[in-house]
């Protein structure tokens, strides 16, 4: 006996309640962010003449007073030897990643995928990659492995994303500023048109800040364009053993 069209109308329409009970995938967010993204301000090589310089998004950490001398005192000494040729070390001569959140810097392009369950950020540089987790539980700080990107959680407010983010590596820093296992990064990220968004990061520390940290990205549509592959490959930079200091290895 076949089945009633009433009987298979009933059963199309459970079958989607059934398979949200089973633990199915939640459904997609508004997808506004999904493309590939670029600073909205020519870079500095490519800027020319009347160009509107780009604005200083991030704002200096509001360091404690025990940690904002050596601060100030290392980003000084960075300045002073830039100033004379010889400039520092940093993770990028060492082909290191620079990390969460600075990887949200949009320096080179940077792409969002929006799948069931997850948001994935890619930053060309260093293909250096980001899984924010939708409706989850942010693990316990002291479960949290220390890691370049951290482990973020986030859900879908509206159209605006909120992620939450903790576990980064010490050594990954943003401006160089220190950090204790108790950072989080809290971001409010939302489409401001179809072809523009921002990021709205603060970042909170209860032993190295004295409050909030806050700081905005701003994103435009790059139609088109793939991400690139990029390797720290032969990198010509190294640090030099006699001054510390980096240096670029002339020929092959």
């Amino acid at each position: 006996m076949k089945p009633s069209v009433l009987a298979l109308g009933a059963l199309a329409c459970a079958l989607p309640a059934l398979a949200f009970a089973a633990g199915a995938a939640a459904p997609l967010g508004p997808k506004t962010l999904a493309g590939v993204w670029e600073s909205p301000w020519p870079p500095d090589q490519l800027r020319q003449p009347g160009d509107p310089a780009p604005p200083v998004e991030t704002t200096p950490p509001p360091l404690k007073p025990q940690y904002l001398a050596a601060w100030r005192a290392e980003q000084k000494a960075a300045a002073d030897a830039i100033a004379r040729g010889a400039p520092p070390v940093t993770d990028n001569v060492r082909c290191l990643p620079g990390g969460f959140p600075s990887m949200m810097g949009p320096v080179f392009p940077v792409e969002v995928l929006e799948t069931p369950g997850q948001v994935t950020i890619i930053q060309e540089a260093y293909g250096q990659t980001r899984r924010i987790y939708l409706n989850e539980k942010q693990i316990a700080f002291d479960d949290a492995e220390p890691v370049y990107f951290g482990h973020s959680v986030g859900h879908w407010e509206g159209k605006t994303l909120v992620v939450n983010t903790i576990g980064m590596k010490d050594t990954v820093r943003m401006r160089n500023a220190p950090h204790s296992a108790h950072m989080q990064v809290d971001e409010r990220i939302f489409a401001t048109s179809k072809d523009t968004f921002e990021d709205h990061v603060t970042v909170t520390d209860p032993e190295y800040l004295t409050g909030p940290w806050t700081w905005t990205w701003h994103y435009k549509r790059k139609p088109g364009y793939k991400i690139n592959e990029f390797v720290c490959e032969n990198n010509r930079e190294f640090a030099d053993p006699t001054t510390g200091g980096q240096r670029l290895k002339l020929g092959n």
